[in-house]
């Protein structure tokens, strides 16, 4: 039954992730009108409505939340069940679906998929680089298996399976006037002009934070949700930027750059978290590419967790913004 029904509760599924019918159709590869009867069907058996219309498309009803979840919940467990499935063959196919943090997408999690899909070549991987909230959003919505993510908030539906200290770096070019220190108090690098990611970057979060009681304000004059534009516009001016350590690791490389550590006393430093939606086993291949990546990070960790809380404060941030 299950099966049978697995095509239309993808179509439910998208027609709520659009908003829209006649989008949901397109993307379907259908008519609206032929769309529109199958879901029809549905509302006709569960006897009530799925969807209400609006100006700008659909919304789903209350009853349409509780099922669009059931659905949800469904796939994801016929997704393990495919995967147990699998495992009696070996791990031949599927799919690793992980969202992660900005700063571990250039080099870390890069080297560890080349490195997985050079043993299982036939895994495919869906990668979303974003924000610890959207990526939240994305796990409790079953569109992801894995997160990894730097100074998520506490969230009734993100299971750390491994959290590990980081602390921030101040990345400048090579001969900028404070590299010639090999530690540096954040105030000296706030006395001069900053380039910052934008508000939804956890390390951003950090840097205001610690300085908001401080007689130096930051000045930042170039805001980006991009590290390497960042790190290019540092390497050609005296502007200072920041990143955690598993993130630094391209600029250390380079010799364009200088990457000084911020001192202790600063307590700039935060969790990087791998993390699972609470309660849902995960499929085969997103299972052993997260124990792949916990024994790395394990081997990376910079700062004792005692030290660091496991999630941002909860009186910092508003999950919802």
């Amino acid at each position: 039954m299950a099966l049978r029904n697995q095509r239309i509760w993808a179509y439910i599924d998208e027609v709520a992730r659009a908003g829209s019918v006649r989008q949901a159709a397109e993307r379907l590869n259908m008519t609206p009108s032929a769309l529109l009867r199958r879901i029809q069907d549905v509302e006709h058996d569960l006897g009530a409505p799925l969807f209400e219309r609006h100006s700008l498309g659909v919304r789903l009803t209350a009853a349409g939340e509780l099922f669009i979840r059931w659905i949800r919940e469904q796939t994801s467990e016929l997704t393990r069940v495919y995967s147990q499935i699998e495992e009696l063959t070996g791990l031949q196919r599927g799919d690793v679906r992980i969202a992660c943090s900005h700063a571990v997408a250039r080099s870390f999690l890069l080297r560890h998929i080349v490195d997985f899909r050079s043993r299982y070549p036939q895994l495919r991987f869906k990668i979303l680089v974003t924000d610890h909230v959207r990526a939240v959003r994305a796990l409790s919505e079953y569109e992801i298996d894995l997160a990894l993510i730097f100074r998520p908030l506490r969230h009734p539906e993100l299971q750390p399976i491994l959290s590990v200290g980081q602390g921030l770096l101040a990345i400048m070019a090579a001969d900028h006037p404070l590299a010639a220190k090999p530690v540096l108090r954040l105030r000296e690098c706030a006395e001069y002009d900053l380039a910052m990611p934008n508000t939804s970057f956890g390390g951003r979060e950090i840097i205001e934070s610690r300085l908001s009681n401080s007689s130096v304000k930051p000045n930042i004059v170039v805001e980006a949700n991009n590290f390497d534009m960042l790190g290019e516009i540092v390497a050609a001016s005296d502007l200072i930027t920041f990143q955690i350590d598993i993130g630094a690791a391209t600029w250390e490389n380079d010799e364009r750059f200088a990457v000084r550590r911020i001192s202790d006393l600063d307590r700039t430093y935060g969790p990087l978290v791998l993390g699972q939606l609470k309660g849902r086993p995960l499929p085969l291949a997103a299972a052993k590419f997260a124990e792949q990546l916990a024994s790395d990070l394990h081997n990376c960790r910079t700062l004792p967790m005692n030290d660091v809380p496991a999630f941002a404060p909860d009186d910092e941030f508003d999950m919802e913004a």
